[in-house]
């Protein structure tokens, strides 16, 4: 009990809440811009701790990482440009909820179930730390290549009714995934003699590309110099709308909401998985257990809720990992390790015996931080929204603006700016032959995890694949992985559906 009011009474200082304030709105910015994300701004901001005690030090970059999370959102659903890798999924839902006239109702659900997320998690953080970074702990290069095959066979749920365009376009994930040096042998692959490319094709670039400047040269084509945002005749003119929703609207997000908290903990917690996985598993899984699973990728409050609850949960599970066992759950988490060592903390299972009141200090800043960032994102909700009657040829300019500076930003290489607007090409013409971008994007994120661990599995096993297979995870998590192929095409049959239903996959604005 002595350490449990000496760590909240530390966070109760004057300076750490400054601290904490300062990095909130730090990590707002650096997730509404995009390219500069949750770990881009950790990364820069933790030298400046070292002036700093501990408990201010972690106000500052916990503020960051839970503040840039959710403020990610805020440019996937007004303009279609995910802020945060994390963020993808909930573009798929909010931006053409956005569209239709409910920006405001999908900020709220953004800062509302945001808050839910992080809330829920830092609480699984407190009571069931040592149970889950135990289970993560038993993931090895088997576990790990059964985890990246689950999620690639989510193709087949985020493809919409467009199951072959979908496949074919996670493929082409995969494949561009390969590009660089070889993970085992550090043999070029698909570099075309180019040392830019050895380190692979960077993927927060073809992001803004495909989401951000597609979108853009979609509309530049489409809707007219003159046009104003929202003013298209498929669209209504945008208005704001209600931010906090009805209670119709929460009795339907409950069960979302729900799995995304859950999920998005117990992904997050596992390494390497992060956020961006964890919003694209519960939003495929909600749209299976949705009674109107047909408006998913078109507008569902059940699928924002999901994906945004998801992606801000997986920041305890991470956090979980981090400081139980010193195993960092995602980038900015590996960072904030650097971070503790800079005091002298060593993350790890002695530091809940040695400093406990450091651990519930930085339980309550991620509580208190959560709070402080739902607040903002709901009373800045009417200026934000004001973003969909700029003009859209200042839209239109500002960004691209952003996207050339976010993708050069990431490691000053004007190489990162071609393949940003290769990217922005290809996301156009997708868009015209209506492939979803989806599986492209996981196909992508979790290529070279699939590609390394399985790899890493043959070599430790010396070839054997049965004794890969007949491991429990694996086994379950491959069974998961059949099942999750198969149900689209049962669900089909079950329905009458013809193949050919010309339903918008996730990635495309539903019209």
């Amino acid at each position: 009990m002595e350490a449990l009011a000496t760590g909240f009474t530390a966070i109760l200082q004057p300076m750490v809440l400054l601290y904490l304030m300062g990095g909130l709105l730090m990590g707002a910015l650096f997730g509404a811009l995009p390219g500069l994300t949750a770990t881009m701004g950790v990364a820069l901001l933790t030298p400046i701790t070292f002036w700093l005690n501990a408990e201010e030090g972690m106000a500052m970059l916990l503020g960051i990482y839970c503040g840039a999370i959710p403020a990610g959102g805020v440019p996937a659903l007004l303009l279609n440009i995910p802020g945060t890798p994390a963020s993808i999924a909930a573009s798929w839902d909010g931006y053409p909820l956005s569209q239709r006239g409910e920006a405001g109702l999908a900020l709220g659900i953004n800062s509302v179930f945001g808050f839910i997320g992080q809330v829920t998690s830092v609480l699984f953080l407190a009571i069931a730390a040592f149970p889950i970074a135990s289970f993560s702990l038993r993931f090895g290069p088997p576990e790990y290549f059964a985890l990246a095959l689950f999620g690639i066979s989510l193709m087949a749920g985020v493809s919409g009714n467009q199951m072959a365009k979908g496949m074919l376009s996670g493929m082409l994930g995969l494949l561009v995934s390969t590009i660089g040096l070889d993970p085992m042998m550090a043999v070029a692959r698909f570099t075309f003699g180019q040392a830019e490319f050895y380190d692979g094709i960077a993927f927060v670039p073809v992001m803004i590309g495909l989401f951000g400047v597609g979108e853009v040269f979609h509309q530049m084509l489409t809707d007219g110099a003159s046009a104003r945002v929202g003013s298209s005749p498929a669209t209504p003119p945008a208005v704001l709308g209600r931010v906090l929703p009805d209670w119709a609207a929460w009795k339907r997000m409950l069960v979302p909401g729900a799995i995304g908290s859950g999920v998005g903990t117990v992904v997050g917690a596992i390494p390497a998985a992060g956020g961006d996985i964890a919003a694209v598993i519960c939003w495929e899984q909600t749209r299976r257990l949705s009674r109107k699973p047909e408006e998913f990728g078109k507008g569902s409050i059940e699928g924002l809720a999901a994906s945004t609850t998801a992606c801000n949960s997986a920041i305890g599970g991470a956090m979980t990992t981090m400081l139980t066992l010193g195993i960092p759950g995602d980038a900015p988490s590996a960072i904030l390790i650097g971070a503790l060592l800079i005091h002298g903390v060593q993350p790890g299972p002695l530091l809940f015996r040695d400093n406990p009141a450091l651990v519930y200090s930085i339980i309550g800043l991620m509580v208190l931080a959560a709070l402080l960032i739902a607040v903002l994102g709901v009373v800045a909700a009417r200026p934000l929204a004001a973003a969909l009657r700029v003009p859209k040829p200042w839209l239109w300019t500002a960004i691209l603006l952003l996207s050339v500076v976010g993708s050069y930003a990431l490691s000053n290489a004007i190489t990162d700016v071609w393949v940003m607007l290769a990217a922005g090409l290809l996301g156009l013409a997708f868009r015209w032959l209506q492939i979803p971008l989806g599986p492209l994007v996981l196909g992508l994120i979790l290529g070279p995890m699939m590609e390394s661990n399985l790899r890493r599995a043959l070599i430790l096993s010396r070839g054997d694949w049965e004794s890969i297979f007949l491991r429990p995870i694996v086994a379950f998590l491959v069974v998961a992985a059949l099942l999750s192929l198969v149900w689209p095409l049962i669900q089909r049959y079950r329905s009458g559906r013809k193949p050919r239903d010309p339903l918008p996959g996730p990635g495309e604005s539903g019209g």
